[in-house]
């Protein structure tokens, strides 16, 4: 990487345009925003509630759950409200540090939800192949360390984005083409050679998200083929719609990021407003979608949440 030149100052603000090209239909778009959002905070603090309450959902997989709708909300409560201002208000101005904290924030926790994946899918594979061995292995005390290794790896890895673009020197335009911070739109307006730059973060977003991505595919793939040899038909089914609503979700995830990395690679005649897009799927998607696969789905979530909601329903 060329010597880092540092003689202009850094932007006051900056200009996020929103969705280039649909600027006309931001007064739609904020409607399912807004609407995905609502129904992400109150589904995930609802069980994220229950769960704390209930010990008998202290098990490794509801554990591993929750710390996935915690980084849910993380993710949606640093894009979405900021978002909502910009559709609804005309808010454009973001301040440079608060940029690159919402960088920091969007990017870390998204990497997060790929090692929570991972240590779910970890868990069913126990539990489902190995079913003797679950308890001996997911204790008490590797479930926490199995977190704190999930956060460590990823804030490592993506911790150097704002200091590197903090050192940038921006002579071009303040205005950047997306609805948030993101790395490579921001990346885009500095007046000197940022191609070491993008290439750190597109190898290690490509390289540890494709470890997970095929680590979970082969869990999932030995999950399968245990359910399919269960004694019991209906057995079977039950796991095999549970695993579903687990892989549906999952893939809406990886499908996004990895259209995400494509595109910034290798798309250069794809449309601007739809890159941006599916960008946003990271933040509004898989939020709004988790509650309702894994808690609706899941009966024993499904049972503590109604039986929580009917008792304050009858106190009233």
């Amino acid at each position: 990487m060329p010597p880092l030149n540092t003689s202009r100052p850094s932007p006051a603000t900056f200009l996020l345009m929103g969705i280039p090209g649909l600027e006309h239909l931001h007064v739609w778009i904020r409607i399912p925003f807004c609407s995905t959002y609502v129904v992400a905070l109150v589904g995930n603090v609802t069980i994220l509630a229950v769960a704390r309450a209930e010990r008998s959902l202290h098990e490794p997989m509801f554990l591993f759950f929750c710390m996935l709708l915690i980084t849910d909300l993380v993710l949606s409560t640093s894009t979405l409200p900021r978002k909502l201002c910009l559709f609804w208000l005309g808010a454009h101005d973001i301040a440079f540090d608060a940029c690159l904290t919402q960088m920091f924030f969007t990017h870390s926790f998204t990497a997060m939800k790929s090692g929570f994946f991972l240590a779910m899918a970890i868990d069913r594979f126990v539990a489902i192949c190995h079913p003797l061995h679950h308890s001996t292995i997911l204790t008490h005390v590797h479930i926490p360390i199995t977190g704190i290794i999930v956060v460590i790896r990823w804030v490592a890895f993506f911790s150097p984005h704002p200091i590197l673009l903090k050192q940038l020197p921006y002579c071009r335009t303040r205005i950047i083409a997306h609805s948030y911070c993101e790395f490579m739109a921001v990346v885009k307006l500095a007046c000197m050679d940022t191609g070491a730059t993008k290439s750190y973060s597109l190898s290690m977003a490509s390289i540890i998200g494709s470890c997970d991505a095929v680590l979970v595919a082969i869990s999932y793939a030995f999950i399968l083929h245990s359910e399919f040899r269960l004694p019991s038909q209906e057995a079977s089914f039950k796991a095999l719609g549970t695993c579903g609503s687990h892989v549906c979700v999952i893939l809406v995830f990886y499908s996004a990021a990895g259209f995400s990395i494509f595109t910034h690679r290798f798309g250069k005649h794809i449309p601007v407003h739809i890159h941006i897009f599916i960008a946003n799927m990271y933040f509004s998607a898989p939020p709004f979608l988790n509650p309702i696969v894994y808690g609706v789905r899941t009966e024993k979530i499904r049972e503590h949440v109604l039986r929580t909601l009917m008792v304050k329903v009858v106190r009233l």
